[in-house]
């Protein structure tokens, strides 16, 4: 499946440890994330990890691009709800079409540590039903 990592500045240290607890269910997938938490991201886990631009700079919208077209099969979005973001429009897009494209998301860490787990036991399978053109 493909993974969507995305942090704000102020979650970026959790997903980094999110990452490394999950390494192991997370190295069986393909993921990809916005420019500076792929790069934290992949330096502390060794994971592989296809890096867009920052999200402030359109990383954000790369990946989004990429759920409109059916590429994205979870998306891990952790957000600071408390400081307000220039780019939360963006945000809010990313979100929406999530919920247009059936994209399971998880926007804290106990959401994600659900959705991971439903992952690894195969629970999103039905995910390749509605993309079967994506390789496991």
């Amino acid at each position: 499946m493909n993974i969507a990592l995305i942090a704000h500045d102020t979650k970026k240290e959790l997903m980094v440890q999110f990452c490394i607890a999950y390494c192991g269910i997370l190295s069986k997938h393909r993921l990809c994330a916005t420019g500076t938490t792929g790069k934290i991201v992949a330096e502390a886990t060794g994971l592989t990890i296809q890096r867009y631009m920052g999200g402030s700079q359109g990383g954000d919208q790369q990946i989004a691009a990429r759920i409109s077209c059916n590429e994205i099969d979870l998306l891990l979005f952790f957000r600071d709800p408390i400081s307000a973001k220039p780019h939360e429009p963006n945000e809010m897009n990313l979100l929406r079409l999530c919920d247009v494209h059936n994209i399971p998301v998880a926007t804290n860490i106990a959401t994600a540590e659900a959705l991971i787990h439903s992952l690894e036991r195969g629970d999103l399978d039905w995910r390749d039903i509605v993309n079967p053109t994506t390789p496991n």
